[in-house]
């Protein structure tokens, strides 16, 4: 789940990305291709804003137009998944070479906590048999509120943003 990508993995999802950009005749500017490496060399959930504050204090000169354009780019092929955790803002996060992974969210602070279980793995085969369908990605969230009080209300003083935490 949550892990820097490779350098490996880095080069392979700029060339795919490349031939996304080639084959709907988009521009292959270098700002792109900068939001993409500082995507896939952090961890977790993000809002587009955050990646643009990022970029910018880390002096990196990018719009935050940019940005966005970008971010849709990528969502469409397939490098990008977008996440909206009951709230009216989307959260990105990597998709290439990410393992399968759901999410509880707090309803109280915003805290994520990504798990993966096989157990969700064998429904969905099921359900692909049962109803004759092929699954092609999947999305579960459960929302719910965090048993550490205490932990949860920081977070909400804090007006934290979204935080990875572990599961």
């Amino acid at each position: 789940m949550a892990h820097q990508a490779t350098e490996e993995t880095i080069q392979l999802v700029k060339e795919i990305f490349r031939a996304y950009l080639r084959e709907g005749n988009q521009r292959q500017t270098p700002e792109r291709f900068m939001v993409l490496e500082e995507i896939y060399r952090s961890d977790g959930h993000f809002d587009a804003d955050d990646l643009f504050f990022s970029m910018k204090n880390s002096g990196t000169r990018v719009s935050r137009a940019t940005v966005y354009n970008t971010l849709d780019l990528l969502v469409e092929c397939g490098l990008v998944q977008r996440q909206q955790f009951g709230k009216n803002q989307y959260y990105y996060e990597r998709s290439y070479a990410y393992q399968q992974h759901d999410h509880l969210i707090c309803r109280e602070c915003g805290a994520v906590v990504e798990f993966c279980d096989p157990r969700i793995l064998e429904i969905q085969k099921l359900m692909e048999q049962i109803h004759n369908f092929t699954v092609e990605a999947h999305s579960l969230h459960l929302f719910g509120s965090c048993n550490d009080k205490e932990a949860c209300d920081h977070r909400k003083k804090n007006g934290d943003k979204i935080k990875n935490l572990t599961g």
